[in-house]
């Protein structure tokens, strides 16, 4: 990619990818989204390695040389969103506690969409679910304790940290000395068989245990492509905002993983599936009883991918976190603050790049582990974080003050889409996988309305 050779290399690496494949991805497009770092570049590049993975896997499996074409303005856009209702809206996203507020000393960043965090954060500051209370509550902590505080009561908060802050914090240096995408091996099995021209993942059964939004970005690539992508929920867990964006191409179903007969079929699911992908708290599986060891004696040879919020080694390895709140922490609200100049409170960058920049590296994880099982029968495992990702942007300042062009009517597929909602247009896909064709076998749904079981 002409624009930043260094940064798809770099992601590339870390994947354990060929060298000579990185001058297969073409960048096509122009303009990149204001702000201080490189989020277009960002977008375009993660969007790029996960088709490279899967151009690379296509040609194992009898596809031709891996080609691959990506489109930076549509690959920026899909990092909003690429789904547009047609006679019907999307939910807001935030829940109307959630926000920035300023702290005695600070800014501090409260997370409130999940009902238990909301719970937490509101109990800590002792009022209720109104704003102009919390906001009065909120100026009478310093950020450092409040912060403490939300977090010890379970909750989801984050004060504002600079970019140097974060750099010399335990967390930071932890995060800092760990790879973007940490390998290792899970067992011997074969690979299955799998795929036909044009699908090369049609019936590739992938167990997806993740939520908003790294990890559904990244089963939906996967399901894009033909994949039998499972997803499990627990009950009473929703994300409506973003389930149109997210669920096309996933058969949704619950499971209780602290019930008996849940736990039986999760232990049948895991047996069968190829890929599980999971987007728990480092601790959160061991504590139910499926931890590392666990999972590689009930599925030896299981390609296994996790995402969390903080890293996988240092104090706030099990700390809860999304990617507004990861900013916070990282230095990246506070850099973007300064970026903008007038701006006196902390600013967001202007998509949540963290979240499917991730999301495209993990699905181009799992592809680069299913190549290298196509070769010696070895399961992998990759482990990937937020922070970490946060800290490879950290040091991608943008270059270019060209912006991109508004999206118009010819940025949308021709097809409407069939939702749970209504109908709706997507944006085109942003890359062109040369023999490989982008569409969803299942309709975007609620969580939950499906069986627990693969679908192939």
């Amino acid at each position: 990619m002409a624009k930043t050779p260094a940064m798809l290399a770099g992601i590339w690496s870390a994947l354990r990818g060929p060298d000579r494949l990185v001058s297969h991805v073409v960048d096509i497009g122009q303009g990149a989204f204001a702000g201080a770092f490189a989020i277009s570049d960002f977008a375009a590049n993660t969007t790029g390695v996960a088709a490279l993975a899967l151009a690379e896997f296509a040609a194992v499996r009898g596809g031709v040389e891996p080609s691959v074409a990506v489109d930076r303005r549509l690959a920026s856009l899909w990092f909003a969103k690429s789904i547009r209702p047609v006679g019907w809206a999307l939910k807001d996203p935030w829940d109307p506690i959630a926000g920035n507020y300023a702290a005695r000393d600070g800014w501090v960043r409260l997370h409130t969409n999940a009902p238990h965090h909301r719970a937490a954060a509101l109990s800590v500051l002792g009022v209720g679910a109104d704003r102009a209370a919390v906001t009065q509550a909120v100026a009478g902590w310093d950020a450092q304790d409040l912060e403490d505080a939300v977090v010890g009561a379970k909750g989801c908060a984050a004060m504002l940290r600079s970019l140097a802050d974060w750099r010399i914090h335990p967390q930071g240096r932890a995060v800092m000395e760990e790879e973007l995408v940490q390998w290792g091996e899970t067992g011997i099995r074969p690979l299955r068989a799998f795929g036909q021209p044009g699908r090369p993942l049609e019936g590739l059964r992938v167990l997806d245990l993740t939520r908003v939004l790294a990890g559904p970005v990244a089963t939906r690539f996967l399901a894009g492509y033909g994949a039998d992508v499972l997803r499990i929920d627990p009950p009473g867990w929703d994300e409506p905002a973003v389930l149109p964006e997210v669920t096309p191409g996933k058969t949704r179903a619950r499971l209780n993983l602290c019930q008996t007969e849940d736990r039986a079929i999760f232990v049948r699911l895991l047996g069968e599936a190829d890929v599980l992908v999971h987007g728990y708290r480092s601790d959160a599986l061991e504590k139910l009883g499926f931890g590392t060891a666990r999972r590689a004696d009930l599925a030896p040879g299981l390609i296994d991918v996790a995402l969390d919020a903080y890293g996988w080694t240092g104090p706030w390895a099990q700390r809860r976190g999304f990617d507004t709140v990861v900013q916070m922490s990282t230095g990246m609200a506070e850099r973007e603050m300064r970026f903008r100049r007038q701006s006196l409170k902390p600013e967001n960058l202007p998509v949540q790049a963290l979240d499917y920049g991730t999301g495209h590296m993990i699905a181009a994880a799992v592809l680069r582990a299913l190549t290298q099982q196509a070769g010696d029968g070895r399961g992998r495992s990759a482990r990937l974080s937020l922070a970490r990702s946060a800290a490879f942007l950290a040091c991608h300042e943008n270059e270019t003050t060209a912006s991109l062009a508004p999206e118009t009517d010819d940025d949308l597929g021709a097809d409407t889409e069939v939702t749970y909602w209504g109908p709706a247009r997507r944006l085109k896909p942003p890359m062109r996988v040369e023999g490989c064709d982008l569409y969803w076998n299942r309709n975007a749904g609620p969580l939950g309305d499906g069986a627990p079981a693969f679908a192939y």
